[in-house]
């Protein structure tokens, strides 16, 4: 997994490769500005930089500093650059001494000032041949106002490529939230680790692709990060062969607890997203007339009746004898027999419970409802479901997923699985890891089911928090395969369902076919060594 850091873990990353590594300062920006430069040569300029025009926007920080390295890297690589210094003088002495060295190599300087006309300015942009991003670092908290957000607003008129240097300027590196105005950028290039800002959906569109570069300091010597960033050599490692005696009760039995008059289909793609993913068998425990009308639609699927009553948890136990896996909740209902049933699985059955859909709205503001599974549910809700399970708004969980997810699985002592571009799978021990995989064409009705089904199913061979981030993982790998062919939109939840087995083919795939690339939400994320 990819070390992902917060703002005050990458500063403390930092003070440990200078204080304790002994490597400078100024070397660690060396190395970010050459990487950088880099960077752009190979992804803007398709390795042609020489005679391509160049204006980096310094702040006067170290993220200015970064800046100038690149503006004297690109000038020595053949480019016409023009680094601009936004404000009066640098205020720390890296960046003081790069813009000496730009400016001793004949690097040309211009001195924006704070509040003063940008009208003179408008001509370089508009020849641009790409704009680098090095007004503010991760360091920003604020709402960028004036005079830098008519600053902003200029740099984004320009039809020239946007390369941010470690996040574009306005976003906030621990959220992804934007703050006033911002850099939209094509390219954003990050120092020594990834920040938990990129891996966010909001951040992933201020950020466009995102390519990690190193900074001369091992990654190994951060021991303290947020989260991981999940990828396909991770699921390979859970995702073990079967052994040669395999029969279909040792790979699991998933029963889904899910359907109703009129809401079939969420309990046939759920029971379908289980056998695909790789379960033996599927039953699904559904009311008389919901298990009628799901008889005729797949054989493959069975089907277990239960009815309002008295004795429904004794009808629901009998049902589940065997199963390792429950998946509770889609198209379910809201009425008295699901809330008891849904209770009643919690606190009883033994096995991993999948919660999802209308087991999540049937808790909404009672999430610590799900502690009586005992650490054995997974919750797997989208921002609208996990704001009702928190008592807030869909808007607050977006401003921080990170906190809204962690938060959840605390309270509710499960795994919590936040859905969105980007998905954040949170353990309640405090482990948070996000997916690289998924696009937009996994916008479509039923998706959810799907993935519903496939956390069950790999909850039969492994553990919640392993389930979870596996099937995530798969989910969205699919997706990826749809869009390499057929583009971002047309995809039926069932064909997520019938790709399954392919893609899991694909993830363990000899080492030489193997990628290096992340997929991101419309873009991707790329590590470099």
């Amino acid at each position: 997994m990819i070390p992902i850091l917060s703002r005050a873990e990458m500063r403390a990353f930092d003070a440990h490769a200078i204080g304790t590594c002994k490597v400078p300062s100024l070397v660690l920006m060396e190395n970010a500005g050459r990487g950088a430069a880099e960077t752009i040569e190979r992804e803007i300029f398709d390795g042609q930089v020489h005679g391509k025009r160049a204006v980096v926007v310094c702040g006067t920080g170290n993220n200015g500093g970064d800046g100038f390295v690149v503006a004297r890297r690109l000038l020595l690589r053949g480019a016409v650059v023009e680094a601009w210094l936004v404000g009066q003088s640098p205020k720390t002495t890296d960046c003081r001494l790069n813009m000496d060295a730009f400016a001793g190599i004949g690097g040309c300087i211009v001195l924006v000032a704070e509040g003063g006309s940008l009208k003179a300015h408008e001509s370089s942009l508009a020849k641009a041949d790409v704009i680098v991003d090095a007004l503010f670092g991760i360091g920003l908290d604020r709402a960028i106002d004036e005079p830098h957000a008519s600053l902003l607003a200029l740099i984004n008129e320009s039809q020239a490529p946007k390369v941010a240097l470690d996040v574009p300027s306005g976003m906030n590196a621990d959220t992804g939230a934007v703050m006033g105005a911002y850099v939209r950028a094509k390219l954003t290039v990050s120092f020594g680790h990834l920040k938990l800002g990129h891996v966010t959906p909001r951040g992933a569109r201020a950020c466009g692709a995102v390519h990690v570069v190193d900074i001369g300091v091992p990654r190994s010597t951060s021991a303290v990060h947020s989260a991981d960033l999940v990828d396909a050599s991770d699921v390979r490692a859970v995702l073990t062969p079967r052994p040669v005696d395999s029969h279909k009760y040792r790979a699991g039995h998933v029963a889904v607890l899910a359907g109703s008059p009129g809401k079939i289909g969420a309990a046939a793609l759920c029971a379908k997203g289980a056998l695909r993913g790789g379960a033996g068998a599927a039953t699904i425990v559904t009311w008389p007339e919901a298990a009628s009308a799901l008889e005729s639609r797949a054989v493959e699927i069975m089907t277990a009746r239960i009815a309002d009553g008295s004795d429904l948890a004794s009808q629901i136990d009998a049902a589940l004898v065997g199963k390792r896996a429950l998946v509770i909740g889609p198209g379910f209902g809201l009425g008295d027999g699901a809330r008891i049933a849904v209770n009643h699985v919690l606190s009883s059955f033994p096995g991993t419970i999948v919660a999802d859909a209308d087991a999540l709205t049937l808790h909404a503001r009672a999430i610590e409802q799900f502690a009586a599974a005992r650490g054995r549910a997974i919750l797997t809700p989208h921002a609208s479901e996990l704001g009702r399970l928190l008592g807030i708004t869909s808007e607050e969980v977006e401003a921080d997923r990170f906190l809204a997810a962690r938060t959840a699985a605390v309270r509710a002592n499960a795994v919590v699985v936040l859905k969105g571009a980007h998905t954040i799978v949170a353990a309640p021990d405090g482990r948070m890891v996000v997916n690289s995989s998924g696009n937009p064409v996994l916008a479509t009705a039923g998706s959810g089911d799907v993935l519903a089904g496939l956390v069950g199913a790999c909850a039969c061979i492994l553990h919640p928090f392993e389930a979870a981030w596996c099937a995530v993982y798969l989910h969205g790998a699919v997706g990826d395969a749809w869009k390499k062919t057929r583009g971002d939109r047309g995809m039926l939840a069932s064909d997520i369902a019938e790709g399954l087995p392919e893609t899991m083919a694909s993830v363990v795939a000899p080492a030489h076919m193997r990628g290096r690339w992340h997929a991101d939400v419309g873009e991707r994320t790329h590590v470099e060594g």
